[in-house]
């Protein structure tokens, strides 16, 4: 079984528009269009089973419109979806309870689209709601190619988030592109070992060999496999994976075990 943690859709009206506006800003190009449709086809094509969908409110407000989309679609074709939540939401209380009210398992945030640092007061407001109502939280996490200037989302940052919340997230935070975007070198020397989840989006093909050392050094059972799709193939992250000198258990785990546990189906 094949889970992928960390994928991005767009509704067909605004996807051609939205990944356009996204090559141009991260100097990127996108492997498939975005659309919802189209990652039905590449799960279909590749062999993946199930694929997260993480959608990002960039502007407080959106996250109703966006999660009643989510709440509709959630587990339909394979696809599950993670609520959206803005640093300034109005109703940080009330949006999480309609979060775990439509099955939704976890809420997705992205500090450098969000225009807030990781360890600001808002965002811990946010993980300890989430967290106290057993919800898992999906953070990006170093840099982003939109923003390689200005990173929202140190080690650092988040080191200080665990200080501060006291254990109250202990293993409910995920830390997107293995604890850091082309850091592999911080993420041994901070994360490594922490009580955090790390996914492999967007990594896997910049720096195969540090994330084995970041595997063996964090645990197997602590690593998600994702591929950040459309801006990288599910086809392709899944034969990088397996080309990896990791064990078959190994493999397993960061395949679908670790997922299935969040996913609550043991």
């Amino acid at each position: 079984m094949i889970i992928d943690f960390h994928t991005h859709t767009f509704p067909d009206e605004i996807a051609e528009q939205s990944i356009s506006y996204l090559e141009k800003k991260g100097h990127i190009k996108a492997v498939t269009n975005a659309k919802r449709s189209t990652l039905v086809r590449s799960m279909r094509e590749s062999g993946v089973d199930v694929s997260l969908v993480l959608p990002v409110a960039t502007r407080a407000k959106q996250e109703k419109t966006i999660n009643s989309l989510s709440a509709e679609l959630n587990g339909k074709d394979g696809i599950f979806y993670a609520g959206a939540i803005h640093p300034d939401c109005e109703d940080v209380e009330g949006t999480l309870n309609e979060i775990k009210a439509a099955g939704m398992f976890a809420v997705k945030l992205h500090p450098d689209y969000q225009g807030a640092c990781f360890d600001d007061e808002r965002y811990i407001n946010i993980l300890a709601k989430a967290a106290e109502k057993g919800l898992y939280i999906i953070t990006h996490a170093g840099m982003d190619v939109a923003f390689p200037d200005d990173v929202h989302c140190t080690p650092d940052m988040i080191l200080n988030v665990l200080d501060r919340l006291n254990g109250l997230i202990d293993n409910r935070l995920i830390l997107a592109h293995m604890g850091s975007y082309d850091a592999p070198d911080e993420v041994l020397q901070k994360l490594c070992g922490k009580p955090v989840m790390m996914d492999t989006a967007a990594v896997l093909d910049l720096h195969p060999k540090k994330c084995v050392e970041i595997i063996r050094s964090h645990g197997a059972d602590k690593v998600l496999f994702a591929t950040d799709s459309p801006w990288k193939s599910q086809r392709e992250y899944i034969s990088l994976l397996d080309s990896l000198p990791l064990t078959d258990a190994e493999k397993e785990a960061i395949f679908c075990k670790n997922a299935l546990k969040i996913l609550g189906q043991h």
